[in-house]
């Protein structure tokens, strides 16, 4: 019987491929099989997404197996490309670690989904989760245009009159807060039955909108983000001003926020029914 052996592939910046059976393999689905595990092992091990060139030369594969290999694992979701064509560990990975801890890293999950978000509305991109009764922002995309380009990480925003935080109300991540409520604007909602019956076509339309109610000028949509539930875990927004986010691109906007709301839900085993 042959005897396993481990053995050291490659090692291009830091990428290291290790091949763990038999010192002889013969050319079947076995060594296709081992040459996909030994892909898959440097984009799970790597502190930072490789790229198709850094994956083929670290294996020393030729590029067309490489290439051949890649595409079989991201078919079967155990590895998935960015925007830039780098590769992360797959949607199964990500699902399985999420669900396994409480507290799994939400942000470097969904900083891919914000980014794609990003290109194509080219606003102002943001998580939110609730902490302490408001929006807390903790990932964000910058808009590629100079005015609207606040940095909102690290802030809190009130529940009642972000659209995030709406949101977030809408579909369960907290109850709504006692009124009355801090009126930020003259269009900001100030009582529980106004509140309640925003939240109402929230959940109806499935995504939420703020129109100057947080701030002059300031117009956002938000959708919700689920993981294992039809409880809201996080939202994703799009904000902008309203020179620019007007009443004619509120809709498609607001239907590109849903469906990368609804991708991430995916990713994270969460529902997604009832989304438009």
């Amino acid at each position: 019987m042959e005897q396993p052996v481990s053995r050291r592939i490659g090692g291009e910046r830091g990428l290291a491929l290790w091949v763990e059976g038999p010192a002889v393999t013969s050319a079947t689905g076995t060594q296709a099989i081992d040459r996909a595990a030994s892909l898959l092992t440097a984009v799970i091990r790597g502190h930072e997404p490789a790229s198709f060139s850094e994956l083929a030369a670290a294996s020393g594969l030729a590029k067309s197996t490489t290439s051949r290999l890649l595409m079989a694992l991201e078919r079967h979701h155990l590895v998935r490309r960015d925007h830039d064509g780098r590769f992360w560990p797959g949607e199964l990975f990500v699902r399985y670690a999420w669900q396994g801890t409480a507290d799994g890293d939400l942000v470097a999950v969904a900083q891919p989904f914000l980014d794609d978000l990003g290109e194509l509305t080219g606003e102002t991109i943001n998580l939110g989760i609730v902490s302490r009764q408001v929006v807390q922002q903790v990932a964000q995309v910058n808009s590629r245009y100079m005015i609207g380009g606040t940095n909102w990480v690290g802030l809190a925003v009130p529940l009642h009159c972000s659209a995030s935080g709406k949101a977030l109300l809408a579909f369960g991540a907290t109850a709504p807060p006692a009124d009355p409520y801090e009126r930020r604007t003259d269009r900001t909602i100030t009582t529980r039955a106004a509140l309640d019956a925003e939240l109402a076509s929230v959940r109806k339309r499935g995504y939420a909108i703020t129109n100057e109610e947080l701030e002059p000028a300031l117009v956002a949509v938000a959708a919700p983000v689920f993981a294992g539930g039809l409880t809201a875990i996080a939202a994703i927004s799009v904000s902008a001003p309203a020179s620019r986010l007007n009443g004619r691109l509120i809709p498609t906007t607001a239907a590109a926020c849903v469906k990368v709301a609804c991708a991430l839900s995916s990713t994270l085993g969460g529902e997604t029914e009832g989304a438009p």
